[in-house]
């Protein structure tokens, strides 16, 4: 019986990758040092797995900044605009202007559109396709990194976006044509990188293909059935792992099952049940293997052994040990690397910690299940063995997880609990009234630049270096010096900057009851932003206020209207460890009622506007659209409870970003925000459609600036996205406001940015009265 991991973090176990992007980016390490970097944690992760004991080691799991953007540079599918750009750069550059835009050398090209993978918090880079795409090998890091690890004597198991996958991750950037229409441009090359990686003794690959998990139409089934006919009529001794991840294969199973391939990967962790439909159907070729992922890559939980020991004697029983692989449910990606690394008891109790695995501890685990399931069982696998079953018993009891008040709480909720008194129609009267706002209102999402004084000053607190008073004369400083700054660029809606938050949940998780947190739980969301999520495994509650000392002191310092910042229940959830012992519903409804009283008593402190970031309402909903409406139901319902509290001239936001909304548009309004924030630039405005088809009856504002990328757009690109919002959407809906948050950014560029946003904003009220 094999090992198989599906993929392992790339950003290296104390963030290196990271560090070394962005000195690059600022020019301060060569090219040379950056790639250096690279290869060592290939080097390192490829090590460290074939120690502990995994036979299927994966390659071209790295990436510098995102393996989808990696595949479309592998296929030469590189948008038009880079194509000046290319001739006069090195690839690198080039990989990265097509990640975050570049403005260097009289050049300007703006970024391709980002969105997030799946159902997770990590964000991928949108292949761009034509009509008549072109489909080229342009480059060759798959087979180079399965080279490298041949020198250190690892024959690897390439990783690769399967074909079908690739295209439908993609956009058509023309009308009158599917993407899936490319496959038969795609697949040569395909076939060209499975001949190069033959030829340097590659045996197996991983074709992902997790499209394998949504609501496929006949026609991409059938794109699937002719890519693996195809490739194994091409190449008949290649052993195929196909690898489906996220849930179940569901109505595709037929289609999966009928395919020629060596291995299907089973994500058993969000779908266990499959095992049985698979194993029952009959329809599993006689010699086709099954790679069971018992081992969680998503959360940080200790495998239950027992549990997934009933699964892999289950699997067993059906097809003997030889046709059995134990791993990972999905590539570890968004797992931290090393739980050993935690060893600050207050950031993270021994008692907590107990019940935690992250990506090193899973792939032990993973051997350690391999090793029970064959009785080849050492004096360690049984320690192992016994301390995983000490550790779950000790979780279901432990008293640190319940708070009846908190049960209570939640069992007590009323349907009122989630209505505002009025209807928007009502309510947007009295706050035009209250607020006095012109056409266009200018604001930001809500943080700014966290320059590398802001965050020393947080890591001088936390160390004691700094006193409280001491650390709060900075933060204040930092905060009137950003209050001035928007009233001189005439920004009408400000905010405090959030200088005293390190992230937008872990700040609220450190407050919030039932929370726990690491010092090194990093994980990669886009290129080199990492975040590190809070653990939530207890019952949620709110001891004391956590924002109002902050918007409370902005608003004093400004007769303009300051935002209260918040992050919304769903995103706090989605974005954070989620305890798996009860259903997530629950904990999401724990912890609105958390934000619900933030929000009344930022209310009380006088704070008429708030908003309630909810970017990953989008992101949670299930592959299958079968299991959408029960999701949405609790989902938008607890942004309603954290939301509902005020009175009607309160004037409540919300913000989206890298969603598509096309699909949920109707939920959207559900939530009742009096206004939404949505990214928007990077698509140029066609997120927008879906609110203009809809008749969307709130106030919205579309992002008018990347704040991804560093580049610095022009008035006339600002106008003119503004002019195409209002072409669609009524005038008066209309806000004016960046992307996302500007903590990432530097201040030269946010300044330059935002003055030349309220320009726009200005002249489209100009244009607007002389209309009139």
């Amino acid at each position: 019986m094999k090992t198989n991991n599906l993929g392992y973090p790339r950003i290296g176990s104390n963030r290196e990758l990271k560090k070394a992007n962005e000195l690059y980016w600022a020019g301060k390490i060569t090219t040379e040092a950056l790639l250096k970097t690279g290869e060592k944690i290939r080097l390192e992760n490829w090590k460290l797995q074939a120690a502990i004991g995994i036979d299927f080691i994966p390659s071209n799991d790295f990436s510098f900044y995102d393996q989808v953007l990696d595949l479309s540079l592998t296929v030469g599918a590189i948008p038009e605009r880079y194509h000046e750009f290319a001739e006069t750069n090195s690839f690198l550059d080039l990989y990265f202007a097509m990640a975050r835009g570049a403005q260097k050398n009289d050049q300007d090209v703006v970024a391709m559109e980002m969105t997030k993978w799946f159902d997770t918090n990590y964000h991928y880079i949108v292949p761009e396709f034509t009509k008549n795409q072109k489909f080229y090998l342009f480059s060759e890091k798959v087979v180079d990194e399965f080279k490298e690890a041949k020198t250190i004597g690892i024959t690897s198991k390439p990783v690769l976006i399967g074909p079908v996958s690739y295209l439908l991750l993609g956009k058509e950037k023309e009308a009158d044509f599917h993407r899936i229409d490319l496959l038969d441009k795609l697949l040569p090359v395909y076939f060209e990188i499975i001949t190069k990686l033959q030829c340097e003794g590659a045996s197996e690959i991983q074709f992902d293909e997790p499209f394998l998990a949504l609501n496929l139409t006949d026609l991409e089934r059938a794109a699937i059935v002719k890519t693996y006919n195809q490739i194994h009529k091409q190449f008949p001794t290649l052993k195929i792992q196909l690898a489906n991840y996220f849930d179940c294969f569901g109505n595709n199973i037929e289609t999966a099952l009928s395919l020629p391939v060596d291995t299907f990967h089973l994500d058993l962790v969000r779908c266990p049940l499959q095992l049985d439909d698979i194993l029952e159907s009959n329809l599993l070729a006689p010699n086709t293997k099954i790679s069971l992922g018992v081992v969680d890559g998503r959360n940080i939980w200790k495998n239950d052994f027992k549990k997934s020991l009933q699964l892999i004697q289950k699997a067993i029983d059906a097809l003997g040990t030889d046709r059995v692989l134990i791993g990972t449910s999905c590539s570890l990606i968004h797992s931290p690397c090393d739980l050993d690394l935690e060893t600050n008891e207050e950031n993270l109790s021994t008692e907590v910690k107990q019940w935690l695995a992250f990506a090193k501890q899973k792939i032990e685990e993973v051997v350690v299940l391999r090793n029970l399931a064959t009785n080849e069982i050492t004096e360690y696998d049984q320690a192992q063995f016994e301390a995983n079953t000490v550790a779950n018993e000790k979780r279901k009891t432990a008293t640190i997880i319940h708070n009846d008040a908190v049960k209570n709480r939640v069992a007590s909720i009323e349907e009122n609990d989630s209505k505002r008194n009025n209807p928007f129609a009502v309510r947007s009267i009295q706050q035009a009234k209250s607020l006095q706002l012109p056409l266009f209102p200018t604001t930001t999402i809500g943080s700014f630049p966290q320059t590398p004084e802001v965050r020393s000053w947080r890591a001088k607190f936390k160390k004691g270096d700094l006193s409280t008073k001491e650390y709060d004369a900075l933060l204040k400083k930092e905060t009137e010096e950003t209050i001035r700054f928007q009233e001189q660029s005439g920004i009408d809606v400000l905010v405090h900057g959030e200088f005293e938050r390190n992230d937008m949940v872990e700040y609220f998780g450190e407050q919030l009851a039932g929370f726990a947190f690491t010092k090194n739980g990093w994980v990669q969301s886009y290129g080199s932003r990492c975040v590190k999520p809070p653990v939530i495994y207890g019952d949620v509650s709110r001891p004391s206020p956590m924002t109002v000392k902050w918007a409370e002191y902005a608003q004093s310092l400004t007769p303009k209207w300051v935002k209260g910042m918040l992050t919304g229940p769903v995103t706090i959830l989605q974005w954070s460890f989620v305890r798996d012992d009860q259903p997530r519903s629950t904990t999401c409804t724990q912890i609105a009622l958390a934000i619900r009283d933030e929000v009344v008593d930022l209310e009380k402190a006088g704070i008429k506007i708030i908003q309630i970031d909810e970017p990953a309402i989008r992101e949670g909903l299930p592959l299958q659209k079968e299991e959408w409406a029960n999701y949405l139901d609790w989902a938008i319902k607890a942004f309603r409870i954290s939301a509902s509290g005020v009175a009607d001239d309160t004037q409540i936001h919300t913000h989206m970003c890298y969603s598509e909304f096309n699909d949920i548009i109707q939920n959207i309004a559900d939530m009742d925000a009096d206004v939404i924030t949505i990214e928007c630039s990077r698509s140029q405005m066609e997120l927008l459609d879906a609110f203009a088809d809809f008749k969307y009856p709130n106030e919205i504002g579309p992002g008018v600036y990347d704040i991804h990328s560093p580049r610095v757009p022009s008035n006339d690109e600002m106008v003119n996205l503004l002019e195409k919002a209002a072409s669609v959407i009524p005038i008066k809906q209309l806000w004016v406001n960046p992307d996302c948050g500007l903590k990432t950014r530097h201040w030269d560029e946010t300044k330059k940015a935002l003055i030349e946003m309220v320009k726009a904003a200005q002249k489209m009220r100009v244009a607007a009265l002389e209309v009139v």
